[in-house]
């Protein structure tokens, strides 16, 4: 009897109940109190508004569901500054990328002081650039010589594909476009930066074809399920990710919370990959881990 126990907790654990695999969270946001106003909206699925409301408490919480999560690394998009208050509390575990926009309305770096950030390690990856927001695109001439940088210095590119929250041009981004978040303005960039290494942001969701075709001709090229994975009904999630899989990108695509302030929504967006029935434990192991790994060169 005690055999039959010990074989029904390791078959248990095996097939991802009550799992505690290993995860990097590729979109992970360093927000600060008062990105989002007074008084914060609440989560879109679930309607519970969040708790903390300093910098400190914000935090501490976002820390606190990292771990109780575990996810060992975390790519921090933010300002450098807001970052190294995450990173000075766990450098082990947070990895700086540099956000733009962000929200507090820095202009990008002059090409010299993002050279040098690079040289120093003070970010490793750039991005998450939501160009979209702005109405623009990563193919426009200003952002051709960081691009060129991040080639020559194997830095990732992080860029906003797909669509927005509803009312986004009435919410406080009047320039925003539809059009700007189409997977396929990313082509001119890959084909003058060959060796770019380039994460596609949300899967270029609903653009399932266009995400197919970058994907199938630009093998550089990785994609994260930040924000569909908990934002989307968890049908309509499956459904796309497993188009994905049937189309072979189950080694390129990464998970992502796109954690901001929610205290729900890691742990929402972790249970919607879980219970996709027709995910095998290895390929739940490469969305959670291992494709990230590669992709980050992560140890």
């Amino acid at each position: 009897m005690r055999y039959f126990f010990a074989l029904l907790l390791l078959s248990w654990n095996f097939y991802g109940f009550g799992q505690q695999r290993k995860i990097i969270d590729v979109h992970f946001h360093t927000r600060s109190a008062g990105d989002y106003g007074p008084l914060p909206p609440p989560n879109p699925v679930t309607g519970k508004r969040p708790d903390a409301a300093t910098n400190e408490a914000i935090l501490n919480t976002n820390y606190g569901l990292l771990r109780q999560n575990h996810v060992v690394k975390a790519i921090c998009s933010g300002t450098l500054k807001r970052n190294a208050d995450f990173i000075v509390r766990d450098p082990e575990r947070f990895i700086s990328s540099l956000e733009f926009p962000d929200h507090q309305n820095n202009p990008l770096p002059d090409t010299f002081t993002f050279r040098k950030l690079i040289v120093d390690k003070k970010i490793l990856v750039f991005g998450e650039l939501g160009l979209q927001y702005e109405g623009r695109t990563l193919d426009e001439s200003e952002y051709e010589p960081y691009l060129a940088i991040c080639e020559r210095y194997g830095i990732p590119v992080a860029v906003h594909t797909g669509i927005g929250p509803p009312e986004t041009p009435y919410r406080g981004s009047p320039k925003f476009s539809i059009d700007a978040g189409r997977p396929s303005h990313l082509e001119p960039v890959l084909k003058k930066y060959p060796k770019l290494k380039l994460q596609m942001m949300h899967a270029g969701y609903p653009y399932l074809e266009e995400t197919k075709a970058i994907l199938t001709v630009y093998p550089q090229v990785y994609a994260d399920i930040s924000v569909i994975n908990w934002v989307l009904p968890k049908a309509e999630f499956h459904v796309y990710l497993k188009a994905l899989l049937t189309a072979g990108f189950g080694k390129r695509l990464m998970y992502g919370s796109d954690q901001m302030i929610w205290e729900d929504a890691i742990p929402l967006s972790i249970k919607n990959i879980e219970s996709a029935t027709f995910l095998s434990g290895r390929q739940k192991e490469d969305l959670f881990y291992n494709n990230a790994a590669r992709f980050f060169c992560i140890k």
